[in-house]
Formats: C-alpha cells, structure tokens, sequence
C-alpha cells in the first residue's frame, strides 16, 4: 500500500533534538508561528488533475534525487553546503507538536552504530562506549532514588498536616498524633488520648469537653482546610498552571509523542510537591496517588538532560517517562510490580522489553528508598497495608462479583458525572474563577466531613480502618462486637453479632458513602493537585465493608441456612468483611480507571494476601465488563477527549471502509496544496510561504506542473536554516535560489550565491496512494507514530493526511463533534 518504495524510512539524519525543557526553544525569531489550532495541519492541494492523462517522464531535475542512497538527511553528497554541522534547533520540535518516532528511532540507531564502529579504535572510545550502554541504568537509579525520596516527602508532611486541622503536638510542633505519642505512658485503649497532643480547643479554652469546644474545634478544622486549599490554588495558578489535576491524561498523551513543554518541567515538580501536600492535607476527596506518577515523570524528564543520549533523543526520552510513570506507581502503592504493569497497561504507548526491565529495576529502587525512609513507621509503604488470613469460600464470589457491578455502576456514573462538570467548567464562566472553585468546594468538603468521623480523618486511614480485620485488641467502632470469650480459639475471633458501635459505624459509613460520591466529581479536575485512586477505593472500601458487614451478620444469625450450613459453622470466623472492603475497592478503581491486570497486582501487594486473587480478579473483570457496556472510555481517556490532545488509542479497532483520498488535505473545494520546488524558488518565495501559513512542514516537487515528490521539509527547520544561511553564508540574498538537490541547475555568473538545503529534507516521507483503505492508514499512524503521510496517484503529489486529520476523521466516524481536536 505504501508508494514509492519508502518503507525504508528508517535512515540517519544528522540533526539535534531540543530537550523538553521548561524554557522551550525561544531564541530569535526561530519561534514560528505555528498556532495550537494547526498543530500539524498542512492544508492545500487541488484534486483537478486529469486521471486519463499517462504521467510523463520524470523532470531532468531529478537526476540529483535518484543519486540517494539511504545514507541519511546528508545523503552521501560531496557538494556539502553550509549545514554540514547540524544548527542549533534543526531537527527539533514546536511546542504542542508531534515528534516524528521513525525519525528518531532512525537516529538513535545511526548514533549507537556509530559509537559501535568508533570502540574498535581506542581504549578511550571502548569507555565511552561502555558508558553510554550503562547510561540508561544509571539514569533509572537515579529516578528511583528522586521519586523516593519525594513520594517520603510528601507522605510524611501530608500526615503531620492532616493532624494539624485536629491539634499540635506540645513535645515538638513537627510530629503528628501518631508519633507525639509513641512515648507517652498512657494505655493501650487511650493511645490517641495522650497528654502531649493537645486538641485546638484544650489549648486554647483549656479543656476538649462541651459545645463550646466542638465548635471551636470545627472551626479551626474548617480553617485550616481553607488556608491550606488556598495556598495551593494560588501556587498552582501563580507559578506552575500545569501542577493542577492528576497529570495521568497529560502524560499518556506525551507518551504518544506530543510535546507540552514545562509539563514535566523544574517549576512544575517544585510546585506539584508543595501543594500535592497542601491539597491533600485539606481534607478534599482527592489522592496523592496519580500525582505522584506526574512527579515521578517530572523526575524523570529533568534527569535526562544529565545524558545526551536522551537529551536529543525525545523517543528514548519518553522510553525513560513510561518507566518513571512505573516508579510513580511503585511509591505510591508500595506495589513495584504493579508499578510495571500499570505503566505497560494504562499509560505507555510504546513499551520495548528493554525499557520492561529499566522500569522494573526503577520501581525496585524507588520502592527500596521509600522503604527505608518507613514515612508511616510501621516499615510499610502504605498507610493502609492488611495481612488477611482466614480463605474465602466459593460461595462467597456472588457478593464479590455484587460489588464488582457497583464498581462498574459507580465508575461509569463517575466519568459522565465528572466529564460533563469538566466541560461545563470550560465552557462556562466558572471556569474564569479557580480560586473561588476550590475554596468553595473546600468549605462545603470541610463543613459536611467534620461531624462525622469516617470523613474528618483522611481517605488514606479511613481505607486502612476499612480493610482492617478486627483483632481483639482493635478500639475501632467498626469492631465493637459483642464478645464471647469462651469461644475465642487464639487470634482469630469467631463471628459475632453486631454491638451498638458497629450499628453507629454503618449508618456513619452509608452517609460518608453519598457525601464520597458526589463531592469527588466536582473535586476531581479542580485546579489544585488532585489524584482519583484513593477517592475511588474509598468508595469501593465503605461499600464492601457495608456488605461484608451485613453479609457476616446474615451468616451469624442464619447459619443454618443452605447457602452457610456447608461452610460456615457457629462459633467459626467465616466471614471476614475487611477482604469485602478490599475487593470493593479493586471493583471502584477499575470501573473508574479500566484497569485489570495491573490493579489486581497492585491489590494483592498492598495486602499481600495472594490467595485472594480469584476474588480481585472476579471483581475487577466484572467492573471493566459493567462500565464498558455502559460507556467505552475510561476517566484518562474521556480527559483526554475532552482537552482536545492528539492522542491516537492503540485499544480501538477502525472499522469504517474510508480511503486515504477522503481525508487527505485538501478537499476539492481547498485552495491547492503548499509545496516547495527542489530548486526554482528564490529565498524570498519560501519565507513568504512560510509567513502567509502557519503549517507544520511542506512538501517538496520536481515542478508545481509535474507533482512529482521529492521529499518534505519542516517550517521550523527552514526558519532556522534561513535565517542562519543569511548572517554566515556570504551572498545569500532574497533573490538567491533556494536548492533542495544535489546537484543545482547552472546560473548566470552575475547570480548571487544559491542555498542549498538537501541537508535538512526528508528524502524519504511516508506515502500512500490515494486508493488505501483508512484503516491501513491509522494502524501506520499507530504503529509508527507518524506525524504525516503524504497522498499520491501514479506517483503525483496529491495531499497530506495528518495525525489531526487522522483523529478528526475517527471523531467523525463515531458522530463526535471533529473539532474537538484541537489542544485545548
């Protein structure tokens, strides 16, 4: 299907790669003009062409193209011009654009043979080529120790500030509840009573008892989530605009190949860990969780510019992102391997076994560092890690897979809910007033969580009481049964009935369940740092543990009941409705996000519990199952829809029987189609070319009469080249000839000096004819992360297809509004 022979793209080019820095490329007037709404839009030809007419005999001017040999951009031409050394930003990328994966996959491969060939000559090439394979190893290390040490950071100062609403510890203002009585002498039972910490209202009215004591206290937990809410919003939108959200959407996008540049900048790490903090220290229903893959990413990208290698490379660079995004994964569940899987399932586009094992060994080492800085002091990672004992029993797999339909229920609930409250935001005046946003959510969040226990503490200790197996020395409401002693065999208590505490701790759990619900839609997508996996578990873990609750009690009242008599004794431990929580909370994360495979991973290592798979597995499938049938996307992916990112999914299959010819630029009504000659325009011609259009890059023709292609040309390389050739190439003029082949046509002597730049054209672009069916044309867009592909009939020019075509033409096909494509 592809013309010309050109599949042998894979050639060297001898140009430099702009790292993805915060500052961008900003120099002169290299910055062109190309507007986010062209990203890569290269509009233009006239479909009037006679189809009888027999194409001549290729133009005498192509006698320098035939001469290509594969030997790269710079060919193995001996007429060299004034680019023999690749210029500063040649080759490299516009902000909001899309790399060209066959380009720099192309040139990784001509570096890497180089280095090869160069060991064999010295001892000191040998070196160098010893380190450069070692490079990547040492850069994994590196992010695993940073996102380590961060994810530490963070958790440490988001526990002591959560405290903060409640109290201040007297023996030093930097310890939370927890630590400030790790010495005191009180008893087991009163652990949370001790006289270091004192309450708002002990300190300042002098005693914890009374109305006036719980107002005031309310008040300060009120305040204080207010002030640290707004600290982060104005953080967020004075400093760093792209710290907001959770980054997952962002980053699967620039996975695909997109540039944003200063999305994984320095300003954005700096201030995405201060107010991830801050954000979750106030109490609203978001995580830290999907933020720290953001930060981990941030990590990653910053520490590439120690390395060459993947500091001009952007396609080796994003090989360093997908395993940052594992590492991310790795601290924040304390689950390495399912760090791994996560980053291969939900968020790297292109995934080669090498980077499969770098990012195994950066989870490893980003695991190891935060385990030895044990945040929580339990020598955990999470907060909220369980060990269950007792197996579960067969019978047992029709609750888990209830409550794997309500994770389904819930998460497709979830993302129409949250999608049409983000796009109202957009579209509306409420999202020109941030700041007012978040405090009001913040204070509705606060006044509703304070009278009611379940919602005061944070998410992450509300899980861990979820999950947690009441043992007998547990204080919790949730395990206020009423006791038989006589019938305790060791640790493990027989199921009991129901105390008054458990029946209070239900009906508080059923009304944090509607408060979680609803106020985590107009939560997620704030502008403040804002993560969905521990909302969405919570959710899961209040209603497994309800049902667990109940299903528990209905074995202990009816045991003699067909369902339980088998299995389920009296005075035996049948029912444990902490492992309902867990696979609760599998059952709401997956509905939400759509993960299978790596969420039953990263559940069974926060709970080691593996012969728990079965029911995990039984769960989440279920969820993924109930939420696709009611809406295909998952949260990540309907984000990404709705900014409007150029992302092409590898999951969805293209059925639609279109050809190239009916989406390819232009259509019969279109202005012809921009081109550039191989060697008849002066420079003049093409810098009014490039400054009347704002396309990403232009093909090159034999003629504008014959079409014949010759190759493509960047807008940004030629600005550069230009404006270059123009200070240090003496003779270069607006009239002199712009020459794109080796060997230029002879001038009269008085001409002035001809600019030649084979060097910066694609000799080689993709191309299809205009008959291939559009499903081959997205697999090649898939497969290979093109940018463009050129359209041709019996070897004539005849217009360009897109990445953005590409993705408007599906949007179309699937009676979607097509100019939702566009970076919004």
């Amino acid at each position: 299907m592809v013309s010309h022979g050109r599949w042998g793209h894979w050639q060297s080019w001898g140009l430099e790669a702009l790292a993805m820095d915060q500052k961008g490329f900003r120099r002169g007037s290299f910055q062109s003009a190309t507007s986010d709404e062209d990203m890569l839009e290269i509009a233009g030809a006239s479909m009037e062409f006679s189809m009888a007419d027999d194409d001549p005999p290729l133009d005498r001017e192509m006698g320098g193209f035939s001469l290509y040999n594969g030997g790269g951009m710079n060919g193995t031409s001996t007429m060299m011009d004034f680019l023999e050394e690749p210029l500063p930003g040649v080759g490299t990328y516009e902000d909001f654009n899309t790399i060209d994966w066959v380009r720099e996959k192309s040139r990784d491969r001509d570096r890497h043979r180089e280095i090869t060939n160069r060991s064999k000559e010295s001892t000191w090439a040998l070196l160098h080529s010893v380190s450069d394979a070692f490079s990547g190893w040492l850069l994994m290390l590196l992010i695993g120790l940073l996102a380590g040490s961060l994810a530490g950071l963070i958790d440490i100062s988001a526990h002591w500030m959560t405290d903060l609403k409640e109290g201040v510890c007297l023996a030093g203002f930097w310890f939370n509840h927890e630590h400030c009585c790790w010495k005191s002498n009180t008893t087991f039972t009163d652990r949370d009573k001790c006289p270091e910490w004192k309450s708002w209202s002990q300190l300042i009215l002098g005693h914890g008892e009374g109305a006036f004591a719980y107002i005031l206290n309310y008040f300060m937990y009120v305040i204080w989530a207010l002030m640290f809410s707004l600290l982060a919003v104005l953080l967020v939108k004075g400093f760093a605009p792209y710290a907001c959200g959770s980054g997952i959407p962002e980053i699967k996008t620039i996975l695909s190949g997109f540039i944003i540049r200063g999305y994984l900048g320095k300003w954005t790490l700096v201030i995405k860990t201060i107010t991830l903090v801050l954000a979750v220290s106030s109490g609203l229903s978001l995580g830290k969780e999907g933020p720290l893959v953001h930060v981990a990413c941030c990590c990653g990208n910053i520490l590439c510019h120690l390395f060459t290698k993947y500091r001009k490379n952007e396609a080796k660079r994003r090989e360093v992102l997908s395993a940052a995004a594992a590492a991310g994964v790795s601290v924040a569940f304390g689950a390495p391997i399912g760090g791994v899987l996560f980053s291969l399932e939900e968020v790297s586009y292109y995934f080669p076994l090498k980077t499969l094992w770098r990012s195994f060994f950066a989870a490893l080492v980003a695991a190891f560092t935060l385990r030895s800085i044990n945040p929580f002091g339990n020598s955990r990672l999470v907060l909220f890690y369980v060990e269950f004992h007792m197996p579960w029993h067969l019978l047992e797999l029709v609750p888990f897979i209830l409550l794997g339909i309500f994770g389904g229920l819930w998460g497709a609930f979830f993302i129409r809910s949250n999608i049409a409250w983000c796009r109202r935001r957009k579209t509306t005046r409420l999202g020109k007033y941030p700041v007012l946003e978040v405090i009001v959510v913040t204070a509705i969040t606060a006044i509703l969580a304070f009278p009611n226990e379940y919602t005061r503490m944070s998410t992450s200790e509300l899980i861990s009481e979820l999950f947690n197996d009441c043992g007998i020395l547990d204080s919790s409401k949730l395990c206020e049964y009423v006791n038989d002693f006589n019938s305790t065999k060791g640790d493990d208590l027989p199921d009991r009935a129901a105390g008054p505490g458990v029946y209070t701790a239900m009906w508080q759990l059923a009304l944090a369940l509607i408060m979680k619900i609803f106020i985590t839609i107009f939560t997620f997508g704030m502008k403040v740092p804002s993560g969905l996996f521990i909302p969405s578990m919570a959710v899961g873990a209040i209603a497994g543990r309800l049902l667990g609750v109940a299903v528990e009690q209905l074995a202990f009242y009816h045991h003699d009941w067909a369902i339980f008599s088998g299995w389920c004794s009296p005075g035996a431990d049948c029912i444990t409705p902490g492992l309902y929580a867990m696979v609760g909370a599998a059952a709401c994360l997956g509905g939400v996000t759509r993960m299978t495979v790596s969420l039953v991973v990263i559940m069974f290592e926060l709970t080691g519990g593996l012969e728990y798979i079965v029911p995990l597995m039984a769960a989440a499938m279920t969820s993924k199952w109930v939420a696709d049938a009611i809406g295909r996307e998952g949260i990540y992916d309907a984000h990404i829809r709705l900014n409007g990112y150029p992302f092409l999914e590898a999951k969805e299959e293209f059925s639609h029987k279109t050809r190239a010819m009916d989406v390819m630029r232009p259509r019969k009504s279109d202005p012809p189609l921009t081109v550039i000659t191989q060697d008849t325009m002066t420079v003049e011609d093409v810098e009014t070319i490039v400054t009347s259009t704002t396309y990403s890059g232009y093909p090159v023709v034999v003629s504008r009469t014959s079409q014949r292609l010759v190759g493509f040309v960047l807008r940004r390389d030629l600005i550069i080249s230009i404006e270059n050739a123009r200070k240090k190439q003496d003779g270069i003029v607006s009239t002199s000839i712009i020459c794109f082949t080796d060997y230029c046509p002879p001038l009269p002597p008085s001409s002035p000096s001809v600019l030649k730049l084979r060097s910066i054209l694609d000799l080689s672009p993709f191309t299809v004819t205009d008959e291939t069916p559009m499903e081959i044309v997205v697999d090649i867009f898939r497969k290979l992360g093109l940018r463009q592909c050129l359209v041709t009939h019996n070897g004539k020019l005849l217009g360009i297809i897109t990445k953005k075509d590409v993705l408007k033409h599906i949007a179309q096909m699937a009676n979607q509004d097509p100019d939702s494509i566009l970076f919004n």
